[in-house]
């Protein structure tokens, strides 16, 4: 019969990288938790740590073991929150990873506002510019906004959004006749561009007269960056043009502190998706947020 507990102290000891680290996070003492892990050990007949004085870590065969107990203490522990919902509503855990800026503008607000509806469920919210590995960060849910690459996830479409190519007005002014007209000029202009993209400098463009033709610009970037965030205080300080979210620049396009460059040309719109684990069994919490995430976007597109 597997033994629940002592997998979860395995696992524990090789996050922590230490017996003393996994006691101190599970509130146990060091002799139980060493006491487990070659019990553990002796039941499959396997080593799964390399010990040093320093540090603990896991074996090869103890480095797989790991990922598979991961996703069996998932799946058990969304079996018990499922029960659990069906009488209390949703409670337990919801760890949620998204880019600082979207996170912060649209994925918080709507986690507030989830929050006070099931107020027995705790949430934890991680802002990374990285693409963070949902099993190994323990992430129930990640927001990824952009072209999905493939996954061995699952994902689901939650919204879309237009990219605009956006420059300060003082930029601007620096260039000969001070406006970029044509996809000629805009190829010429200095980029700004982010740093985490494989193309950042080549897209395809719907024209004016309706025909799609492949955008790239002529020198490599000026200035590059790993953050929407980081992209746009550059634009806004006037070092060139950027290609950025609708939902980050409208309001400095409004404010006329950022110029909307060649409003008639139309940048491939980007998608906006909830990943969650690919586990046989998908935890109703994870369920329930995606749905009400989705719902939110919608209602919001709609006003």
């Amino acid at each position: 019969m597997i033994n629940m507990q002592r997998l979860g102290i395995f696992v524990a000891v090789a996050e922590a990288g230490s017996f003393t680290g996994a006691a101190q996070t599970l509130g146990l003492t060091k002799a139980v938790v060493s006491f487990n892990v070659r019990q553990l050990e002796q039941e499959l007949g396997v080593s799964l740590l390399i010990r040093s004085t320093r540090r603990v870590s896991t074996t090869d065969t103890g480095e797989r073991f790991y990922h598979r107990c991961l996703q069996l203490l998932q799946d058990a522990e969304s079996v018990l929150e499922d029960v659990r919902s069906d009488h209390a509503g949703l409670s337990g855990l919801l760890r949620i990873t998204t880019t600082p800026e979207y996170g912060a503008r649209v994925v918080v607000p709507a986690l507030a506002a989830f929050a006070a509806i099931h107020p027995q469920l705790r949430i934890q919210h991680v802002s990374s510019s990285q693409n963070d590995d949902l099993i190994a960060g323990r992430f129930d849910v990640a927001i990824r906004l952009g072209q999905l690459a493939d996954s061995n996830h699952h994902a689901r479409l939650i919204d879309q959004f237009a990219i605009l190519v956006v420059a300060a007005p003082g930029y601007l002014d620096t260039l000969a006749g001070a406006a970029i007209r044509d996809l000629t000029q805009l190829a010429s202009a200095d980029w700004i561009a982010h740093s985490r993209l494989a193309t950042p400098l080549s897209w395809q463009v719907i024209t004016p007269g309706g025909e799609s033709v492949l955008f790239s610009a002529r020198h490599p970037a000026m200035i590059t960056a790993d953050s929407a965030s980081s992209l746009l205080a550059f634009a806004l300080a006037g070092a060139g043009v950027a290609l950025l979210p609708a939902w980050l620049v409208q309001d400095e396009i409004n404010r006329g502190r950022l110029t909307h460059v060649l409003p008639d040309h139309r940048f491939p719109r980007q998608g906006i998706y909830a990943l969650y684990p690919n586990t046989r069994h998908v935890p109703e919490k994870v369920r329930a947020f995606i749905d009400f995430l989705s719902d939110r976007s919608g209602a919001a597109d709609r006003a």
